[in-house]
C-alpha cells in the first residue's frame, strides 16, 4: 500500500494480495489463455486457467479461517504454490508462443505473480506476529 494510512480489513477484499491476485486472474483469462493454440486446450491453457483463478479463492476461503493460525497458513501457502505455478506457466506461454500472445504483457504478469507470492509469504509473517501479539494481549 503506498498510503500511509492503512485502511482497516474487514474482508478479504481489502488486501492488496487478493486485489492484486483478482486483477491478474482476470487479465490471464481474457489475454493469455484465450490467444494459445487448441493444442493446449488440455494442459496449458486448462492448467494455467485453473492456477490463475485459484490463487484469490484461496486467499478469500483462507481469510474465512483467520482465526486459526494453521488453517490460514495452509490456505496462503496453498494460494503461493498456485501463484508460483501460474508464474511458471506464464513463463512457458511467453517461451514457447510468443507468436500468439503480448510478451510485454506476459512478462508484467509473471511479475505480479512473483510479487503476489512474496505478498502472501509477508502476510503469513504479519499474521503469525499479529496473533501472537493478541494471544499475549488477551
Amino acid at each position: 500500500m503506498t498510503d500511509s494510512i492503512k485502511k482497516p480489513i474487514r474482508s478479504y477484499q481489502d488486501l492488496d494480495v487478493y486485489q492484486l491476485a483478482y486483477k491478474s486472474s482476470l487479465l490471464v483469462m481474457s489475454e493469455i489463455v484465450p490467444k494459445l493454440p487448441d493444442s493446449e486446450k488440455y494442459d496449458l491453457k486448462d492448467q494455467l486457467s485453473r492456477s490463475s483463478k485459484t490463487v484469490p479463492r484461496l486467499i478469500a476461503e483462507g481469510f474465512a479461517k483467520k482465526h486459526q493460525k494453521a488453517g490460514f497458513q495452509k490456505y496462503l501457502d496453498d494460494a503461493m504454490a498456485e501463484s508460483n505455478e501460474t508464474g511458471v506457466g506464464l513463463a512457458h506461454c511467453r517461451d514457447i508462443y510468443s507468436k500468439y500472445i503480448d510478451i510485454e504483457l506476459c512478462d508484467k504478469l509473471i511479475d505480479d505473480y512473483d510479487k503476489i507470492s512474496r505478498q502472501l509469504f509477508n502476510l503469513e509473517l504479519a499474521w503469525n506476529k499479529f496473533t501472537k501479539i493478541r494471544t499475549l494481549n488477551d
